[in-house]
């Protein structure tokens, strides 16, 4: 196997060039179809809103934030959700999987979850829940071992219009 072209890494603090990357490979996988909460089209500011947010969790402990970056910058994210109910502090939600279509095919999403699965670990997290709208994410998750529950159809709309159902995985990571 060839060597990546990319490395990751977590980050504690997101600073503006990196809220700007990261707007642009959210706006790029909206662009290209991903159910990620967003419509079509996004707008720059929405989406540097959006990581902002996220850089405030992530400086408060309760997300962690991984990072993909390639030779033209962060190309890959995802997160670790910590901030659950007081009955749910075991678990993390793995949420907004998201990879450049430039660095696409390279692997590079199966390396971010298992940095993703690794980080929660080290957190003492032992379960992880996530959803998806995307048939090559679920043929990702289920290689990775990741357990089907089911699927709520209708859930979201897609970023260019029309329903889509969501389905609906977990992993334990004391297995």
């Amino acid at each position: 196997m060839s060597t990546p072209t990319w490395s990751l890494r977590r980050v504690h603090a997101l600073d503006d060039a990196q809220i700007d990357e990261l707007a642009d490979v959210l706006i790029d996988c909206v662009e290209g179809g991903a159910s990620v909460s967003f419509m079509h089209p996004l707008p720059r500011d929405r989406a540097a809103a959006f990581w902002r947010r996220v850089g405030q969790d992530v400086a408060a402990g309760e997300r962690a934030l991984l990072v993909a970056k390639d030779a033209r910058g962060l190309c890959g994210t995802v997160q670790l959700v910590f901030d659950q109910p007081e009955n749910q502090l075991h678990r993390a939600d793995l949420s907004k999987l998201l990879v450049h279509r430039r660095a696409r095919r390279q692997g590079l999403g199966e390396a971010l979850m298992r940095a993703a699965e690794a980080t929660a670990r080290e957190c003492g997290k032992t379960l992880l829940v996530l959803d998806t709208a995307n048939d090559e994410a679920e043929r990702l998750y289920e290689r990775l071992g990741w357990e089907r529950v089911g699927v709520i159809p209708g859930y979201a709309l897609l970023p260019h219009g029309g329903l889509c159902g969501t389905t609906v995985y977990y992993r334990n990571l004391g297995e």
